[in-house]
């Protein structure tokens, strides 16, 4: 577990075009943070497997199996039950308790890094992912109060915006490690859950986020079956034949 390993990422031209699209996505995503509730949110985060497929069979000319496709029409209606349940509005400030818990969550989740960084094959990668994707609802739980911040000076003296940087950061690393560790799969998994459960309920019980009044269950459902169907999406998939050209990039950077 060291930061040169980023270093050695940001040399490769894919790697890099891809942390472009995701800090696109991570900027769409704090917007959206603003008045939505984190559980819709962060929902929609771990849905992006699902448009990493069909840009595949339009791109890639992959070929999805029924269950495959079965999986993303179920992730389709998860993702549009929650929308219908979530109720928009701004968020509630953490104040001084919830910023001490977010560089205690760092701590711990770095110090726990450095000891799954031995862990070898799969376990090493679930344990990995899971801990970025803790890193990453500590970054949404972060990012929810900092995105409703409308003064320039205010916003960038908050605390919440450096958590949200370093915990970023570190979850981008532990993921990378993850991966190295020979599962990818196991790795997208575990922050998949990681990411988006603890958030969806320290929203809920922190953040003021709220539901639609009488679609509660609509909320819950459409919430277990999106991330069942990711879930699924990650270990279902099998991974699709690289380019002679992007097995040597992989092979540089492990």
């Amino acid at each position: 577990m060291h930061p040169k390993l980023l270093v050695r990422l940001f040399g490769q031209r894919v790697y890099l075009l891809g942390l472009l699209c995701q800090i696109g996505g991570f900027v769409l995503a704090f917007l959206a943070r603003k008045d939505l509730p984190l559980f819709l949110v962060q929902a929609c985060m771990t849905a992006g497997l699902g448009v990493t497929a069909v840009l595949g069979v339009l791109v890639l000319k992959w070929r999805l199996p029924r269950a495959e496709v079965g999986l993303l029409a179920l992730l389709g209606a998860g993702l549009v039950g929650l929308v219908f349940a979530a109720h928009p509005a701004p968020s509630r400030q953490l104040g001084l308790l919830g910023i001490v818990l977010l560089i205690v969550a760092l701590i711990g989740i770095a110090t726990a890094g450095a000891f799954a960084a031995k862990l070898p094959g799969v376990r090493g990668s679930m344990t990995l992912g899971s801990l970025a994707g803790l890193n990453f609802a500590a970054a949404a739980m972060a990012s929810r109060p900092l995105a409703n911040v409308n003064n320039f000076v205010t916003f960038v003296s908050d605390p919440l915006l450096y958590l949200l940087i370093v915990h970023s950061l570190c979850g981008s690393l532990l993921l990378a490690l993850g991966m190295q560790r020979g599962s990818t799969m196991a790795a997208i998994a575990g922050m998949d859950a990681a990411a988006a459960v603890p958030a969806a309920v320290l929203g809920l019980l922190f953040l003021g986020d709220q539901m639609v009044a009488g679609r509660e269950w609509l909320a819950g459902l459409g919430f277990l079956v999106t991330l069942a169907a990711v879930l699924a999406l990650t270990r279902y998939s099998a991974p699709q034949q690289l380019p002679a050209r992007s097995e040597k990039a992989v092979a540089e950077v492990s």
